[in-house]
């Protein structure tokens, strides 16, 4: 059976602690989608770890963690990861890299952070991990797969060619230094000797392991709002951040994925520029920040401080629409105990006419949050284990959330812990 855990809304929504602590009883973890542009924060008995490539399974002796072929693959920042947590003690995990899985190219990076120089204050809040060049280069059909690392001749040549075009921008749009292909040759063959042990038909691996009654989990980089096609173009990833891309990213039938878990916030934070309408400003931002998350609300790799906002019930109702949801995990609810009362965003004001529909984006930004305030709890629930033991305003918060979106939670993260979590029958 295959799972799949992605994002409501703009990510840093707690995917990396679900995935976790589903991965308790899968026999292999996929990353589908993206690269080290976003990371998973996860807290367990090893520590406190922040994950960018390495999917959240890791953690497991008892599971294979696998990089898709819909992965963009930076293959130095992925070992480097995979050394840190050795150091740290984890047992060395087992892994799997498509040979269909393309990488992040040295000059991806490069490109990345001179577009965003040129761009000035007109730019995309990019992390500068080279995200956008490479998918850009993927679609142009001049990616470079691992597969390739292994034909050698075939690698010189198309390095020659593809150096030939970027140098012309290098030299007249960005006026920076040229590629030399003889130096990129030889650095790709440190990569080839990095990733040998690994590189695998994956797709060929998880069809054979779903016949043999595997349980699959599929791991989502960021939300929703940050897909390419449903969300807030063009302050977007550059990859599908939805279930159902899951089957494209890991090479699975479609048909198979039965159960997707979509990760909600109890209310919302996101990194980078574009559209967010229920964002909240000055000290009250502060607040939260400082007492979200799991020791303040800063992006797992960019450590920039997170813009800050209430529960957005129309951007999350149409997450989990565009997810496919079977279950919602809502997380860290826990933070909001301090509030006496909690706004949540359940309309949108637009011109004058109130939607609950998610708008594209030219109309989103005009949007303006028409807020409900409901009663706080104020008290600490990190410990409780059972629904039924919450406060009463506690799951009145969770009941409005759940109409207002139309997806059932059936689990509360109320706490950083692998263990803090309530199952919630429905």
């Amino acid at each position: 059976m295959v799972k799949a855990v992605v994002g409501a809304n703009w990510g840093d929504e707690g995917k990396g602690k679900i995935t976790d602590m589903l991965a308790q009883k899968a026999d292999i973890i996929v990353r589908f989608q993206g690269g080290a542009n976003a990371g998973h924060t996860i807290v367990n008995n090893y520590g406190k770890f922040a994950l960018h490539t390495l999917p959240s399974g890791v953690f497991y002796d008892h599971t294979t963690s696998v990089i898709g072929n819909g992965v963009a693959l930076n293959i130095p920042v992925f070992f480097k990861e995979y050394n840190e947590i050795v150091s740290r003690g984890v047992p060395a995990p087992k892994i799997l890299i498509s040979e269909r899985a393309q990488m992040v190219m040295p000059y991806h990076i490069l490109f990345d952070q001179y577009e965003e120089e040129r761009l000035g204050g007109k730019s995309f809040g990019s992390t500068k991990s080279g995200i956008a060049p490479f998918y850009s280069d993927k679609y142009a059909k001049i990616g470079f797969q691992v597969s390739e690392l292994f034909d050698e001749e075939h690698l010189k040549e198309k390095l020659a060619s593809v150096c030939e075009t970027k140098n012309v921008l290098l030299e007249h749009l960005y006026h920076k230094p040229l590629l030399d292909p003889e130096k990129l040759f030889e650095e790709m063959m440190e990569y080839k000797k990095m990733v040998e042990p690994y590189v695998c038909d994956v797709s060929l691996y998880l069809w054979n392991a779903l016949k043999e009654g595997k349980e699959v989990l599929l791991e989502g980089q960021l939300g929703s709002l940050k897909d390419p096609d449903h969300g807030i173009y063009p302050m977007v990833t550059s990859s599908s951040t939805l279930a159902g891309y899951g089957a494209v990213g890991a090479g699975l039938p479609p048909y198979e994925i039965k159960k997707i878990v979509t990760v909600c916030k109890a209310y919302s934070s996101a990194v980078g520029a574009g559209a967010f309408v229920s964002e909240i400003f000055g000290e009250e931002a502060d607040e939260l920040r400082k007492r979200g998350g799991d020791g303040g609300e800063f992006g797992a790799t960019t450590g920039r401080p997170r813009r800050m906002g209430w529960f957005d019930c129309v951007a999350s109702k149409y997450g989990c629409r565009m997810q496919g949801t079977t279950d919602v995990a809502f997380t860290v609810l826990d933070v909001l105990g301090y509030l006496d009362e909690i706004p949540v965003c359940t309309a949108y004001d637009i011109d004058g006419e109130i939607t609950t529909d998610f708008p594209t984006t030219v109309k989103l930004e005009k949007a303006k949050p028409v807020l409900e305030k409901l009663p706080g709890w104020k008290c600490d629930i990190r410990g409780i284990k059972k629904y039924e033991d919450l406060p009463e305003n506690c799951r009145k918060y969770i009941e409005f959330v759940e109409k207002q979106i139309g997806f059932p939670i059936t689990m509360i993260s109320n706490g950083p812990g692998r263990d803090d979590i309530i199952y919630r029958n429905k």
